[in-house]
């Protein structure tokens, strides 16, 4: 379980394919505090540390699913990728209640400044049955794009616009985002229940 509020982005530095799945290889200024079989979000997507070699790296496994579903499946040495640690129970929740487990991609396809912040526009498919459960955005309410917890403004079917601080822009991959990029959406969890529950109620 996490929060959506990224520690650190974090540098790819291998890539390696193995079959269907992606052996991910990245540094990070907490490494060392790293264990093997930790879950760690990695652009909104939960992956485990099945390897840590002791050279300040660390390397995650991507299955076939995880690739199909995020835009893990086309880093490449260099890029940046947003990192958080499984949430701690005795803390503070600042961001909202995130699984980890991405829904789907949106693209970017808009972008502007406003008033010293950022203001990304996002657009993704949507699928009736999958809205009607609770994938969607809704004004005010939080969205993670790669892994970030975000509130939604200018909510609309099949988009939504997410205003960013210079703090977030500077310290997540949201500093490498422009038009045309593809990123992991995860909708709000609560929204996906109160929709499941109306739908099994009026069944």
């Amino acid at each position: 379980m996490f929060s959506g509020i990224v520690e650190e982005a974090a540098r790819v530095v291998g890539v390696k394919r193995d079959g269907g799945n992606v052996h991910l290889t990245l540094s990070c200024s907490f490494v060392d505090e790293l264990k093997i079989d930790q879950s760690v979000s990695h652009n909104g997507v939960c992956l485990t540390v099945v390897a840590l070699p002791g050279d300040g790296t660390y390397t995650v496994t991507a299955i076939q699913e995880t690739l199909d579903r995020s835009n893990l499946g086309g880093l490449k040495p260099g890029d940046l990728v947003n990192l958080e640690r499984s949430m701690l129970m005795n803390g503070r929740l600042d961001g909202h209640i995130v699984q980890g487990h991405v829904d789907c991609t949106a693209e970017c396809v808009e972008v502007a400044e406003v008033d010293g912040s950022t203001y990304f526009k996002f657009a993704y498919t949507v699928d009736p049955s999958m809205a009607r459960r609770g994938y969607v955005t809704v004004e005010k309410g939080s969205v993670t794009v790669n892994g970030v917890s975000l509130t939604v403004c200018d909510s609309e079917k099949d988009s939504f616009r997410v205003a960013i601080i210079p703090y977030t822009f500077e310290h997540t991959n949201f500093c490498r985002i422009q038009k045309g990029t593809k990123v992991n959406l995860e909708f709000d969890i609560i929204g996906k229940y109160l929709s499941r529950l109306m739908e099994v109620a009026n069944d």
